[in-house]
Formats: C-alpha cells, sequence, structure tokens
C-alpha cells in the first residue's frame, strides 16, 4: 500500500455488542444495532506498512485477524544492539564518520565498545570472533566459530603476523577530530553485530496529567495507558537523604492522589460533606489534606472492624 500507516489509522474495523453484561449463547442473533464500533487502530509514534494480513479462525470458529507491520528505522541514540555472544549495549553516541579514529589503512569503524565490558561478562568468545573474523578477512579462509571446536586463536594470529598485523588483533590508530595517534593501541576487527527490538521511539514516555485508577485515584501505570513515573521506595530514600520535605509531599501527595478528608477532631474518624455521623454533629469537623489511598486504607480497615482515628492537635 502506498504512503503507509499513519498513528491512529484503522487497521481492523471490527465491532462488539453494546451489552456486555447479559450471558450470549450465539453473537449472531443480535440485531446490527446491538453492536458498537471497537476498531482496532495502530499506535505508534512512526508510520509504518503493513507487510501481510493473515485472515484465519481459532478452534472455536472465531475469525482471527492478524496484520503484521513493518518498518524501516535508522539507528539513534538508545537504541540497543548486541553482537552473537549476549555482549549487549545501547547507543550512546553517533558520530560523523571524519570525526571517528582511523587505522594505517584507512578503514573507519562502525561501532566502538567500551573494553571495560569484557572482564565482568566474560565474553572470550567475541575476542575469539574478532581475531578470526580478521583472519579470515586477510587469507580469504573460512573460520569455524562454534564453541565445539575450530580454528585456534594461536593459527589466526599466525595469519595476522603473516599478513603485517599485531599478533593480538591490536592496531595503532589515528583520531578523527585531532588528526593526532591515540595513546593506546586498539583491539580491532570485524564483530558480527544485530539490532535488537528494544528501540527508544518504542520506549519514550512522559506525561504531565492523565488518567488514573478508579478504586485509588493515582496515576495509571504503563506506558500504553499514559501512566505516571512511579516514585518507588529507594528514590524515596534518596530525597530523605537530601532532607527534600516539600519535594516527597508534592511527589508522593499532590502530584499523585491528594485528596480533602473530612476528619472529626473530637472522635478522630473520617466524615464525609462536614459531618461526623459518629458523633452525629458537624460542630468539631476539619478537613486534612491527605492522599487517597489513605483515606481509601482507613475505610476498608473500618469495614473489617478495625478503628483507625487521626487525632488532631487543636
Amino acid at each position: 500500500m502506498g504512503g503507509g500507516v499513519k498513528n491512529g489509522h484503522v487497521l481492523v474495523n471490527r465491532e462488539m455488542p453494546g451489552n456486555t453484561s447479559d450471558p450470549l449463547n450465539n453473537p449472531d442473533d443480535l440485531p446490527p444495532e446491538a453492536y458498537k464500533a471497537s476498531p482496532l487502530s495502530y499506535r505508534a509514534p512512526a508510520e509504518g506498512q503493513v507487510d501481510r494480513v493473515m485472515l484465519t479462525s481459532t478452534p472455536l470458529e472465531h475469525l482471527l485477524v492478524k496484520v503484521l507491520m513493518r518498518h524501516t528505522r535508522r539507528p539513534e541514540l538508545g537504541d540497543k544492539f548486541s553482537s552473537r555472544h549476549g555482549q549487549k549495549g545501547v547507543v550512546g553516541l553517533i558520530a560523523q564518520q571524519e570525526d571517528m579514529p582511523f587505522n594505517e589503512q584507512g578503514v573507519c569503524p562502525d561501532m566502538i565498545m567500551n573494553p571495560h565490558g569484557f572482564p565482568s561478562r566474560m565474553t572470550v568468545g567475541k575476542m575469539i570472533e574478532l581475531i578470526a573474523g580478521k583472519a579470515g578477512v586477510l587469507d580469504g579462509e573460512r573460520r569455524y566459530g562454534s564453541a565445539f571446536g575450530g580454528d585456534s586463536v594461536e593459527d589466526c594470529s599466525q595469519t595476522l603476523i603473516r599478513h603485517g598485523y599485531s599478533y593480538g588483533g591490536k592496531e595503532l590508530m589515528t583520531s578523527g577530530i585531532t588528526g593526532e595517534p591515540l595513546r593506546s593501541y586498539i583491539f580491532f576487527g570485524p564483530v558480527y553485530y544485530q539490532k535488537l527490538k528494544h528501540m527508544v521511539m518504542d520506549k519514550m514516555h512522559a506525561r504531565a496529567r492523565g488518567p488514573r485508577a478508579v478504586l485509588t485515584r493515582q496515576p495509571t501505570e504503563g506506558r500504553s495507558r499514559d501512566g505516571g513515573l512511579r516514585l518507588g521506595e529507594m528514590e524515596r530514600d534518596c530525597l530523605i537523604g537530601y532532607g527534600t520535605a516539600m519535594l516527597l509531599q508534592e511527589r508522593l501527595m499532590i502530584s499523585s492522589d491528594a485528596f480533602n478528608a473530612d476528619v472529626c477532631s473530637q472522635c478522630g474518624l473520617l466524615g464525609s460533606a462536614h459531618w461526623c455521623q459518629a458523633c452525629r454533629s458537624s460542630e468539631h469537623m476539619a478537613v486534612v489534606r491527605i492522599p487517597y489511598a489513605c483515606k481509601l486504607l482507613f475505610q476498608e480497615l473500618m469495614a473489617m472492624g478495625i478503628c483507625p482515628r487521626i487525632m488532631l492537635k487543636p
């Protein structure tokens, strides 16, 4: 299809019964006006192409529609890549080729990896792949690259030496920014990398105001529901360490589920509409700003026969 599918376009134009509370023996018996539109829309920041559509049925002989989407994306900051040894990482910088380092033959690397990932992950196979791949490029022979045998590192090193390279796979690199040689030798060679499906475009999320859960009145959870960003226990500990009391109150109550509760200053129980049901009076009512989840906890405790009282100072 031409032009692609943009955000909000309908992929499957389906309908569902308007009354879902009554049990249905056969949905086909309903009249057309009893159905309401429930389309499956495409939700993504960038447009995509419909690769293929599958129409089939489930074991219960319900119609099943599957739409396979295809995206063409170029790498950006935060996209995830991995070698074949589980050495995964995200893009931290995208540089122009003229700013990349180059070796004596003028070859620039496609990717630069931090070598601190080797000692802790112990992915020795990646280093062997680099040396064996470099030797294979130089002499045109295949190298056997599984964990169950194959060419030894010594043989690959001898191939590198015969072609005028260092036996360890390291090379002298020149900085593309300053034009000066780098102070240390760089472990440099071909390694197979693959792009993983974890991309920033699918994960970036922010929210100012938005939907709230019905029961607790707190912001919903998750990117798909336009949810809030959780400030957890450990973040709370950091804010306590800095002594930021008002920031704590804002994050944990004002930005979340602040609620003005009516409290009787005489008996300490929750009231409603400036009326205390226990004292049968509205004389001693006060308004206290507490999280709605706190008020909900008190009411659930009262439903269990436990009587929590909020003791107010005069």
